[in-house]
């Protein structure tokens, strides 16, 4: 039997869930949205260090990384933050694409797959 570990759940998700030494993280949203891309990619990437905590894990573990934008012209200022938070000793895989969210006021949203720290 497999263990797996849910973070965070709901009766629609789990923010975190852990099995087998992998960690993978919900999409991840801004959750003060008043703030321009680089606020709320800053946000975001603060529930990550949160969440991958909780697991047992850390950005430097993070395999690969999904950024959805609703608007590619954000993708600099979301680079801003991002540059200054990622272990650029062990960057991720890392796509960026752009996409609707589910809410407007969202400017990014970010997909993490990790590894537990050994």
């Amino acid at each position: 039997m497999t263990n797996i570990q849910r973070f965070g759940s709901n009766a629609r998700l789990s923010e975190a869930v852990c099995v087998n030494g992998f960690v993978f993280l919900s999409g991840i949203v801004p959750e003060d949205t008043s703030g321009n891309i680089t606020a709320q990619t800053t946000d975001v990437l603060k529930q990550i260090d949160y969440w991958l905590a909780q697991c047992g894990s850390d950005k430097s573990h993070i395999l690969e990384a999904t950024i959805f934008l609703p608007n590619l012209a954000d993708y600099d200022g979301m680079n801003v933050a991002w540059d200054a938070w990622v272990d650029t000793q062990n960057t991720p895989a890392r796509a960026c694409v752009q996409a609707s969210l589910a809410k407007p006021e969202w400017k990014v949203e970010i997909k993490i797959s990790a590894v537990k720290k050994a």
